[in-house]
């Protein structure tokens, strides 16, 4: 992934010009990415330490987990429709919430955030399980790579560190090009690609500096990964 930066706009623009045909299909989606959006904001506000932002987001987010499922327990979508795991999703999700809503309540918020994670975990598997993949799985599929990275202690790999910290670089670089390569539903609102670009950004120089061999300057460029992904996660994840 090269000299990105440049060609947001455009490369948005030609995705956004695609067809896209209203179906029960897509429109589930389009439900279940709404639940999710209100699910991303109680994530990142708990993280944000924000205690009644993050019970007003889980509020909504309850309310739009109860529509998906009253609405997907009576006519499932298509694509879900012989998923004999579904209804666990939404028992297990629902414990989720209420657990994470009793933690906000209380206080503690970096429960609630832990708590939270788990919902991530719960929607990847109800699409895999379905073999689907969208923006949101893809993110997923980074944020579990860039977790690894910013836990890593490389000084212990001693001489092998620069190799080390440059697989996972190249690895980090081609799941953000997934995400570059499938863009968000909404990746024609104004917000979209300043935050892609920042994105974006945050990989190449870790790339770069793990090309040089540059140990300190690599570990110093990681510092910059979780903030840019934050951001767009937050916003469109």
């Amino acid at each position: 992934m090269r000299s990105f930066s440049g060609s947001v706009v455009a490369f948005v623009a030609v995705m956004l010009a695609l067809p896209v045909g209203a179906s029960p299909f897509t429109e589930a989606e389009v439900q279940l990415r709404g639940a999710y959006g209100a699910y991303r904001a109680a994530l990142f506000l708990s993280n944000q330490g924000k205690g009644p932002e993050t019970l007003s987001a889980l509020e909504k987010f309850n309310a739009a987990w109860d529509g998906l499922a009253a609405g997907w327990g009576q006519t499932p979508p298509p694509q879900y429709a012989d998923d004999a795991g579904l209804p666990l999703t939404f028992q297990t999700v629902d414990g989720l919430i209420e657990s994470a809503t009793a933690q906000a309540t209380a206080g503690d918020l970096a429960a609630a955030h832990e708590t939270l994670e788990a919902v991530r975990d719960e929607v990847a598997a109800l699409h895999a399980r379905n073999g689907l993949i969208g923006f949101s799985d893809r993110m997923n599929d980074y944020h579990a790579a860039m977790e690894k990275v910013l836990t890593t202690e490389y000084s212990a790999s001693g001489s092998g560190a620069a190799a080390q910290l440059l697989a996972d670089a190249r690895l980090l670089d081609y799941l953000a090009t997934q995400i570059l390569t499938h863009p968000a539903p909404e990746a024609d609102a104004a917000e979209y690609a300043p935050l892609l670009a920042g994105f974006v950004a945050s990989v190449e120089a870790f790339l770069a500096a793990a090309e040089a061999g540059d140990v300190a300057a690599t570990l110093a460029a990681r510092g910059g990964l979780k903030p840019a992904y934050s951001k767009l996660f937050a916003k469109f994840g």
